[in-house]
């Protein structure tokens, strides 16, 4: 079976093209990939040996989407395309698992999108325009929240009167779900043991940052909440800060809440906190000539992830492996040692030369180290492509 996998994000729409013979059997044979959404975007594309990029400028997810299935029409790898799987970040109440998307679909994520406004909107974009590029196949919608709809209920709940929660929806749904159940079937694959025997803390750290406590392949806790928006210290996104805080804002500075929900989502996290950037790789050279703002903000962003990883090593009873994933997580060895600094009590002792070298998936703790800390390179268009067959192929096979 052969698919195309799009992955829309807020800034970029990633797509792989995958020859798919089983759940565990996918060859990648091209990919398309526009980065710099909205303002400067560039198309990176290849098909075996062959590579291109070209500059698209200012362009929305729609646009990006139609440059990119261009890409393939004008190679004739569109028309063999037998099914086409997109990651919609937010489903909502609606979904535990991916879907064939219909009308009634199609409604339930546009219900969804009051709560991801930033990521379930140009998904919608790039689903229109692929539907209409290619009307006569199944279409697939992967949720990013799917995976954590197992978390049982005193941890997707909020401490609300239950008729409110129940009437809006107020639970914590978590994200980065396609990410995170990647992360827990490589190392499984690094332990050399299944995944159903396994306990792992995950850690997605990119533009986003969450993890999870994953236990028997099966999350039970992660810290993303309702929105993207709750845990940890992200790039612009302030994580965690007292409910009250929104409400003093909008009382003490005369704000709207829609001015401070942009603060929070848009202003806050390492650029709000270091007053420079909210790029982990600009910070760490600009703590390094002795900027104090960058130093509190990747003091504040370890720490917090840190504190994380001990509260699930409290709820899962300690952890076989902590993995280390995304664009931070797989690039950045002093992350990886400031966030187990620390952490020698719970068995973490980390392998620095190993951490220093790792390029691509790799264990980075030493031998005899209780628990193992891994580095894997997350694939997440492989996870969709993945899970579309397995939503058109429920028996595992075609």
């Amino acid at each position: 079976m052969r698919l195309l996998a799009l992955n829309c994000g807020s800034s970029s729409l990633k797509s792989a093209l995958f020859e798919v013979a089983g759940a565990d059997d996918l060859t990648r044979l091209a990919t398309a990939t526009v980065r710099g959404l909205p303002d400067d975007a560039t198309l990176d594309a290849s098909v075996g040996d062959v590579e291109e990029r070209r500059s698209l400028g200012a362009c929305g997810a729609s646009q990006a989407a139609e440059a990119v299935l261009g890409w393939y029409r004008d190679r004739d790898l569109l028309s063999a395309v037998e099914g086409v799987a997109h990651r919609v970040v937010h489903g909502g109440r609606y979904f535990e698992a991916a879907v064939r998307l219909d009308d009634a679909a199609r409604d339930a994520i546009e219900a969804a999108t009051r709560l991801a406004p930033l990521h379930n909107r140009p998904a919608l974009d790039v689903l229109r325009v692929a539907m209409e590029a290619v009307p006569d196949r199944p279409h697939v919608a992967a949720f990013d929240t799917a995976f954590h709809s197992t978390m049982p209920a005193h941890a997707k709940s909020y401490a609300l009167p239950r008729d409110l929660a129940e009437r809006h929806s107020l639970y914590r749904f978590g994200f980065h779900g396609l990410a995170h159940r990647d992360m827990a079937e490589r190392s499984a694959a690094l332990l050399g043991r299944p995944l159903a025997e396994t306990r792992l803390v995950t850690l997605q750290l990119g533009s986003g940052c969450s993890a999870a406590a994953i236990e028997g392949g099966r999350s039970v806790d992660t810290s993303m909440g309702m929105t993207p928006l709750e845990g940890m210290v992200m790039a612009t996104r302030s994580g965690d800060v007292d409910p009250a805080l929104p409400l003093l804002l909008v009382e003490g500075e005369g704000w709207p809440p829609s001015e401070v929900e942009a603060l929070l989502n848009e202003r806050s996290g390492l650029l709000g906190a270091s007053g420079l950037s909210g790029d982990v790789r600009e910070l760490l050279q600009a703590e390094a000539r002795g900027h104090e703002g960058a130093t509190l903000a990747l003091a504040m962003y370890c720490y917090r992830a840190r504190k994380q990883v001990g509260a699930y090593l409290a709820a899962l009873g300690g952890a076989d492996a902590i993995v280390f994933g995304g664009a931070v997580g797989e690039h950045q060895p002093e992350v990886r040692r400031r966030v187990c600094a620390g952490l020698e009590w719970a068995g973490v002792r980390l392998d620095d030369e190993a951490n220093g070298r790792a390029s691509g998936t790799a264990v980075i703790s030493l031998r005899d180290a209780p628990v193992a800390v891994h580095v894997v390179v997350v694939d997440e268009e492989r996870m969709l492509a993945r899970e579309a067959f397995e939503a058109l192929t429920p028996s595992g096979g075609p």
